[in-house]
Formats: structure tokens, C-alpha cells, sequence
């Protein structure tokens, strides 16, 4: 079979070379991976704990060598990647400190003499994850998944080969059994056998709504759950008594978090046109001093993953000003070498435009002007999308009113742009997916709610 070639988003150079299993190698992989779930079900939470506050300690140990593999295959800044394996430590901690609280019996008073829900894992979970956070979106699955007594498949982003297989590596070194975790190097079109074999009994992906609805289908055609965290087109409503030189602080920083390619980044701007001028004003100032450059350097944003990616996003920025939009900043493919793209603003953004229809993946705000508040709850839920959403005002009971029963977003958070946290819920409505990661939401989609009743 052909080999995963990864290039190096910042240069166009190549990264390694990567051996495609085979049909017959992912079957060896499956089986392997059941034998070891029906021993592994059985270890205690304390032993689980002990081999997850293991890996927090390995990530800790060697986040400068991941974070570089992170860098390097898809062009994060070296201290965001840095930070996103410290969060992967944060995670397996907190797992590793809940899981038994949160899957513990639950004595429910029946007409038994004993009535409980129980929770037990269910085997192997196929994990399809994207190239955005190539460690924290396999941790904030893998780690609830293995403390719940689940083995986990991972087939990741092509683009991220070593960083999936440094990722088994610290479950493997942390004491986990062989084949708990294993990555698949594989292609995409392998997923569907993978997903029809009995021995896999529920699969995860975040990742586009395409291959979302893929999945989804796939795994449905077999009676397998799945969990899938989408695109979202998020909302930040900047209402007329906001602190402004703090609203665009907070939506240049969630604009260009790993170059604008970030599910929950910021993506629409909605503006009261009382306080437009001048928040258009302050936001365009921060974006323009934004510092791209080489990832490995100090800077605020590095390539964008993938040269098709690159072009993609300016494709939509280019149809947007066709159809009526006005570039404010930015908006032009840079002389040099590398999948660069610069921090782009556009106004006068109106339905029908990819700008304000879509999800833009890439380091490009869509400001728009609206005239009142009732307005601006409008535009922020006239998207298909609903991951995440933010409302900037000095009312917080004012922004909690519209968070809370406004905003048709899986998280609506006030005054901080939108982040995932191990102790809350995360996951969207609509095209944004279903399901929930993280929290004892997340440690509870992939076990079996079992009632015990005993007479």
C-alpha cells in the first residue's frame, strides 16, 4: 500500500514517510484490541488512575518533544502547542481524580429489594479525529474512554501521523496494556469496514459535517452509537454597554487561535451599531498587529495546516467580496513560502455570502452591524451551525439572560471568548453534532447505563 507523506505547512518540506496498514493488519489490530478489552474491563479505577496520573506525568515530561511534532505537522505556534499538551495532563488528571465518582452505582428506591443504574464499558470506541488539536482532541476522548474500562482505536488526520503515534506511546509507556490504545494508519475509506466490524461497538469523530454525517450513517447502519463534534460559525455579540477594548481583545485572540482553525473560534462578529465604529475600530487594530511568522518563533499565528486549506478559506473570502462584502484587512495569499494566510476582516456581510452562510477555517472575522439587541440574537442563531456563542456586555444579568435562553449554541459563555474546560460539558445542536465530551457527561456516552433489579 502507499505511504502517509506529512509536509510541513511553514516550508512545503516533508516530515517522514508512514506505512499504511493493510486490511489484514487493522483485522490483527481489532481482535488484538478485544482480547485486551475483556481483561481490561475488569482492573479497578485505582489501577486505571494509576496508569492515567502516569501519562499526565509523561506529557509533562516531554511536552517539548510532542509540542515540536505538533508544530511541525500543522503549524501551530511552539507555545500553543506547549499549552495543549499541558492541557492533555490536565485532563487525564481529572479522569484519573472523578472517574469512579462519576460512573459509581446509583441506588434507585423501586419495589425491590434492590434497584441501581450501573454503568460498565462496552468494548472498543473508534475515535476519527482532525488535524486542529492533534493531542486534546484524542485526549479529551481517550481519557474518559479508558478510565470508563473502554480500549480505544484511533485513526487520525493524515497530516498528523507521528502525533497519533506519540500519543500511543504515552498510554503505552504509562502502563496501559498493549493494544488499549492503538493508532491506525490508515485512510479514510477504511473507516466504514472498520466501523462494520462487531467487535467495535461505538465510534467518536469531531471533524466536518460531511464526514460527520458519514460516520454517523455508517455507524447507524449497524446500531452503534457515535458522538460527533462539528464545525460551528461562532457568534460573538458585542452589545452596546460592552467594555470594548476588552471585547476586541478577546475576539482578535479567539479569531486567530491556531490561525482561525478552531471549531469553537470566534467566526461572526455582531456588532450594536451604537458602539460599530468604534469596536471595528479597536478590533481592526489588534488584528493588524498581530505578528505571523515562522510557528517555532514567538507569533501570534503560523501557517494554516494545509496549502488546500489555505486556498480554501481564500476562495471564500474572494466569492464573499464578490457578493457584496468590503475587505477591511487582509484578504491576499503572502509572497513566501508556507500556507500562510493573514488576519482578514470583512464588512458589510450579508446571508448569501460564504462569510456569513459558512464556516470560515481560517484567520478571516466577519463583522456585521446590527440595530438593537433583538436583532442581534437574530443574526447569532441564523446559522445552521450551534457549537459556540459569547455575548460581551457590563450586565451580567443581561448577558446571562441571552447566554442561558437566547442562544441556540451547545455553550454561550459571557465576557471570555469560548474554550473547553475538563470540568464542563462540551458539544453543539444542529449541524454542530450531538453528544457531549468532557465532564461526567463525557465519561458517560460510551458505557452501558445498566439497571440492576434485584428481588
Amino acid at each position: 500500500m502507499a505511504n502517509i507523506k506529512p509536509i510541513n505547512p511553514s516550508n512545503n518540506t516533508v516530515l517522514g514517510s508512514y506505512k499504511l496498514h493493510t486490511d489484514a493488519e487493522v483485522s490483527d489490530i481489532l481482535n488484538n484490541a478485544d482480547k485486551t478489552y475483556q481483561t481490561y474491563k475488569r482492573t479497578s479505577f485505582s489501577d486505571r488512575a494509576v496508569m492515567m496520573n502516569r501519562a499526565a506525568e509523561i506529557l509533562e515530561n516531554n511536552k517539548n518533544r510532542y509540542a515540536r511534532t505538533m508544530t511541525l505537522e500543522m503549524g501551530k505556534p511552539l507555545s500553543s502547542s506547549i499549552s495543549e499538551v499541558e492541557k492533555c495532563a490536565w485532563v487525564c488528571r481529572y479522569y484519573a481524580d472523578n472517574a469512579e465518582k462519576f460512573l459509581a452505582d446509583e441506588i434507585v428506591e423501586t419495589d425491590a429489594s434492590k434497584s441501581a443504574i450501573v454503568y460498565k464499558p462496552i468494548g472498543i470506541v473508534l475515535a476519527v479525529m482532525p488535524w486542529n488539536y492533534p493531542f486534546w482532541q484524542v485526549f479529551r476522548f481517550a481519557t474518559p474512554a479508558l478510565m470508563a474500562g473502554n480500549v480505544g482505536l484511533l485513526k487520525h488526520a493524515s497530516n498528523v501521523p507521528q502525533s497519533a503515534l506519540n500519543i500511543e506511546e504515552v498510554f503505552r509507556e504509562a502502563g496501559f496494556p498493549e493494544n488499549a490504545f492503538t493508532t491506525l494508519i490508515i485512510k479514510s475509506g477504511q473507516v466504514k469496514s472498520i466501523l462494520d466490524n462487531p467487535l467495535v461497538k461505538a465510534a467518536t469523530l469531531t471533524g466536518s459535517g460531511p464526514a460527520g454525517s458519514a460516520v454517523a450513517s455508517q455507524a447507524g447502519d449497524k446500531i452503534k452509537k457515535t458522538v460527533l463534534e462539528l464545525g460551528g460559525s461562532d457568534p460573538y455579540i458585542v452589545l452596546e454597554d460592552a467594555d470594548l477594548e476588552h471585547a476586541a481583545e478577546q475576539c482578535k485572540t479567539s479569531r486567530l487561535l491556531n490561525a482561525g482553525q478552531s471549531c469553537i473560534g470566534a467566526k461572526r462578529f455582531i456588532v450594536l451599531e451604537e458602539v460599530y465604529e468604534e469596536f471595528l475600530a479597536l478590533f481592526k487594530d489588534k488584528m493588524e498587529r498581530a505578528i505571523m511568522g515562522d510557528p517555532m518563533q514567538s507569533v501570534d499565528l503560523g501557517p494554516m495546516a494545509r496549502f488546500d486549506l489555505r486556498d480554501e478559506v481564500h476562495g471564500q473570502v474572494v466569492e464573499s467580496v464578490k457578493n457584496g462584502a468590503t475587505l477591511l484587512l487582509g484578504g491576499h495569499i503572502p509572497d513566501r513560502d508556507g500556507a500562510f494566510y493573514p488576519p482578514t476582516i470583512l464588512v458589510d456581510v450579508k446571508p448569501g455570502m460564504p462569510a456569513y452562510d459558512d464556516e470560515i477555517f481560517g484567520p478571516v472575522a466577519s463583522v456585521i452591524k446590527v440595530m438593537d439587541e433583538a436583532a442581534a440574537i437574530r443574526v447569532a442563531n441564523d446559522t445552521e451551525f450551534g457549537l459556540g456563542s459569547c455575548v460581551f456586555t457590563k450586565d451580567i444579568e443581561r448577558g446571562e439572560r441571552i447566554a442561558r435562553d437566547e442562544i441556540d449554541a451547545g455553550c454561550c459563555f459571557v465576557n471570555q471568548f469560548v474554550k473547553s474546560d475538563p470540568r464542563l460539558p462540551f458539544g453543539g445542536v444542529k449541524t454542530s453534532g450531538y453528544g457531549r465530551e468532557l465532564s461526567y457527561y463525557g465519561i458517560r456516552e460510551f458505557v452501558n447505563v445498566k439497571t440492576l433489579y434485584i428481588r
